[in-house]
């Protein structure tokens, strides 16, 4: 038998616990204030709209929906993106953000099978089996310490990796411990990645989830682009359209030339065919659909404030229950944290400990899904994890 997944596996033990209390703070799906699943009303009107044209079934091209991959990559670039206007960029519709990372994956063992490709430590746990599966050997670079990032032992290990390097990089709420580079900071690190000749992989799962403004949310892929390089991004829908079991995401290359674009997208068809041959079409259709009215967009845009807002708002009382809990650590690294989750610093017997005593669920490495946690559970939560941790 092999292990249960290290995220998913968290869920399947919640759902077996019949204790009522439970929570389940594994898996990084947004959760109203009454703890249930959440359907943004533009994603219902999208739906409407394409029911009412009695659209056919039929496949999509094996690069997906074309009105998806343009709405995609404007969102991502910008409807002014100037790689878009000289057609710089190939894309395809994915299997969500983890077929992107593993259409990525092959694609560049294929055509860069002797580059070194370094990971953040810590880092998303799937990105690891998804290169390893790829055939990569797996190198890592420093990132958190302390509750902090360390900027400085980052830019140590990004000098320190071979020439020409691939280098994951989030985009945005890194995962999982949310914290980010300053604006400065990318700036920085792009000026390396150009003297190291290092390649940027960006895997941006939150756009518009971090801060809640999707323009500033891919701040470090434009700053990389306004120096000149070439890139690539692996996409995900699913959680700032709440469409988690559509599995819909995007693949973009940013090439030197359009001839050189359109090379790598011939390419990417052929990484894709043998692997799934075909996406879905369904999330892509909504998704597209809202992208492409402006009163959907706008509609949208606001959701995902609203729900950015929430997730902030669940820090701030998080670290107010601990207070008033009694608790004497210093928990200001939750509410400095941004995004879907949070990297409680807890450790392995804590967690153990919060899931028998208290029947709270989460990763073993401490990180809980702040999109999970609700008004009336909060200050469950604030007392449990100050009975573990006191």
């Amino acid at each position: 038998m092999g292990p249960p997944d290290p995220i998913l596996g968290v869920t399947v033990a919640w759902r077996n616990d019949p204790n009522p209390n439970k929570m389940n703070l594994g898996v990084g799906a947004y959760r109203d204030d009454k703890g249930q699943p959440f359907i943004l009303s533009s994603v219902r009107k999208a739906e409407k709209r394409i029911f009412d044209r009695n659209l056919n079934h039929e496949y999509a091209p094996i690069g997906g929906v074309p009105e998806f991959t343009t709405a995609a990559a404007k969102l991502l670039f910008g409807a002014d993106s100037k790689e878009l206007k000289e057609k710089r960029v190939a894309t395809v519709q994915t299997i969500s953000g983890t077929g992107a990372l593993r259409v990525a994956g092959q694609f560049l063992k294929r055509f860069l099978p002797n580059s070194s490709i370094y990971l953040p430590e810590p880092t998303w746990g799937n990105h690891k089996p998804i290169f390893k599966d790829s055939g990569f050997n797996l190198n890592f670079y420093f990132y958190y310490e302390a509750g902090r990032l360390n900027f400085e032992k980052l830019k140590k290990d990004i000098l320190a990796a071979p020439d020409n390097s691939i280098v994951l990089l989030h985009a945005c709420a890194h995962n999982p411990t949310g914290v980010d580079l300053t604006p400065e900071e990318w700036k920085k690190l792009s000026q390396l990645f150009k003297e190291k000749g290092h390649f940027p992989f960006f895997d941006a799962a939150y756009q518009g989830f971090a801060s809640g403004d999707p323009v500033k949310d891919v701040i470090a892929i434009r700053t990389f682009l306004d120096d000149g390089h070439q890139l690539l991004v692996c996409q995900s829908f699913a959680k700032n359209f709440g469409l988690y079991g559509e599995r819909v995401g995007a693949l973009h290359i940013v090439a030197g030339t359009e001839e050189e674009a359109q090379r790598i997208l011939s390419q990417l068809l052929i990484v894709i065919r043998p692997m799934y041959s075909n996406p879905p079409i369904y999330g892509a259709r909504v998704i597209s659909e809202i992208l492409s009215d402006a009163e959907l967009h706008k509609e949208w845009s606001a959701e995902v404030k609203l729900m950015a807002d929430r997730i902030i708002t669940m820090r701030q009382k998080l670290v107010q229950g601990l207070k008033e809990a009694g608790s004497k650590r210093d928990w200001s690294h939750i509410t400095e944290q941004i995004g879907m989750f949070c990297f409680t610093g807890l450790n392995k017997d804590e967690v153990q400990a919060l899931k028998d005593k208290w029947h709270i669920y989460m990763t073993a490495d401490g990180r809980i899904s702040m999109a999970g946690v609700s008004s009336d559970k909060v200050t469950y939560l604030a007392n449990a994890i100050h009975d573990v941790s006191k």
